[in-house]
């Protein structure tokens, strides 16, 4: 009997050529991209920063700390945060502090909506719009955050931009100054981001 080896079709090879170099202007939190207030949490490494088989999780089974933009943390058992690992130290001057970077690794929003409306009912919240939560990458794209790992997105309540944003961005603006290093700036964030602003000064 002779096999026939099915080739793969050439559009397939294509269209994931395309997903590949998409990238997504919004929806996934600020280009400068939360968990539990414990101090001992070490944010997750995913591979590449792309996806995990990370499991999801009952509905209702995650509870962010509140609804208030100013003040809300996500679940640590459900988003304790993961870290992409073509992200170091030593090479932040030709990743993160580049200007531009995060776009390049941002997912599609195809990925991002499709995740906010399951991780919705995993937090079980009343109010199921997915305009009313922003996708959010708890450690930011820009220091150093897994762009696709599910365990560093999260339906943050409120809309962009939020108060996060600019505690992401002072972050980001020390990292890249020198004024702190990449894994202070993660675990300070992953922490608690109400208070991670005053390790930049």
């Amino acid at each position: 009997m002779i096999l026939i080896r099915r080739a793969t079709p050439l559009f397939v090879t294509a269209c994931a050529a395309v997903l590949a170099a998409a990238t997504a202007c919004g929806g996934t939190g600020s280009d400068a991209g939360r968990t539990g207030s414990d101090s001992s949490h070490k944010p997750g490494k995913s591979a590449s920063g792309g996806p995990t088989d990370a499991p999801t999780h009952a509905p209702g089974s995650c509870h962010a700390t509140s609804l208030d933009p100013a003040t809300t943390r996500p679940d640590p058992k459900c988003t304790p945060g993961a870290t992409n690992p073509d992200v170091t130290q030593a090479n932040i001057h030709e990743t993160v502090c580049v200007a531009g970077y995060t776009r390049k690794i941002r997912p599609p929003v195809s990925y991002t909506n499709a995740l906010k409306r399951q991780q919705i009912i995993e937090y079980g919240y009343k109010d199921t719009s997915p305009s009313s939560y922003e996708e959010d990458h708890f450690i930011p794209l820009s220091i150093g955050g897994a762009p696709r790992d599910p365990r560093n997105l999260w339906p943050e309540p409120g809309g962009s931009p939020n108060p996060k944003d600019q505690v992401e961005f002072k972050l980001y603006k020390a990292l890249c100054a020198g004024q702190i290093t990449l894994a202070a700036a993660q675990k300070a964030i992953a922490t608690d981001w109400t208070t991670a602003g005053n390790l930049a000064h």
